[in-house]
């Protein structure tokens, strides 16, 4: 599974540079959950997208066995406990973040698309209502794939349609929350005749290292640049605040 590659891969990285990183803060909450780490006086906030439809509760029998251990954290990315998971990615999103040396560039996800000629049906996998909108107007043949039942509307689709479409699509744009409820490899499995196929959202802040030969083409996501205004606006359940002044959209090959 791409999970258990991304969680060897990250902790091979954290054993190769033998950093001393501290867990400063963690939480499963809405509408992210985060990481907080830091090494050396340098801070790097990880965070990934609360699936509440996948959560179960934790009730008194339940025992949550989670510490400030950053090992012990990216060790449950590939748990069946959807608490576990959600902070298991997003402390490798916060490792991520702490390595990420390219300059975030701004550049929206639709520009990979915009400029070519041989792009015409689409698919989103989540519906990403922005990025939908920018390229619904641009004429395209768009598909727009929700299980959650709070995101329907008129133009989306149930993702059990996926299995019968995704074959005929040239792009697809793919939520980072695949790596939370398992999907991905389903979905790269099923659109391998597309040209692209982009990771996309604050969930999929991964290094392209560590999501290298999965199939995933590029990344669509945000490096927080302010990481004190960002942890203030996910206190307060901040989506739409993370992005305005506390971080910059980037979009990234992988190569």
């Amino acid at each position: 599974m791409i999970i258990e590659k991304i969680k060897e891969r990250a902790l091979n990285l954290l054993s190769r540079e033998e950093e001393d990183f501290k867990v400063i803060d963690f939480s499963f909450a809405l509408p992210y959950s985060y990481v907080l780490i830091e090494n050396n006086g340098k801070k790097a906030l990880g965070v990934a997208m609360t699936l509440l439809e996948e959560y179960k509760g934790h009730g008194t029998k339940k025992n949550v066995n989670i510490n400030k251990n950053l090992e012990d954290l990216i060790n449950k990315v590939d748990s069946f406990d959807i608490v576990e998971r959600t902070l298991g990615l997003a402390a490798i999103n916060a490792v991520s973040q702490y390595y990420f040396n390219v300059e975030a560039n701004g550049k929206d996800a639709s520009t990979l698309i915009l400029n070519r000629n041989d792009i015409k049906n689409i698919a989103f996998i989540g519906n990403m209502i922005p990025l939908v909108r920018i390229l619904r107007n641009n004429k395209y043949n768009i598909y727009v794939f929700e299980r959650n039942s709070s995101l329907f509307n008129e133009n989306t689709l149930s993702d059990t349609f996926e299995y019968r479409l995704l074959p005929e699509m040239d792009a697809v744009f793919i939520s980072g929350t695949s790596l939370l409820n398992d999907t991905l490899d389903f979905i790269l499995e099923r659109s391998k005749n597309a040209k692209l196929k982009v990771l996309v959202g604050a969930t999929s802040q991964l290094l392209p290292d560590l999501i290298k030969g999965s199939g995933i083409t590029h990344i669509a996501s945000t490096k927080v640049i302010d990481v004190d205004k960002a942890l203030l606006y996910l206190k307060f359940a901040s989506s739409s605040m993370l992005f305005k002044g506390a971080s910059k959209k980037y979009t990234i090959e992988v190569k």
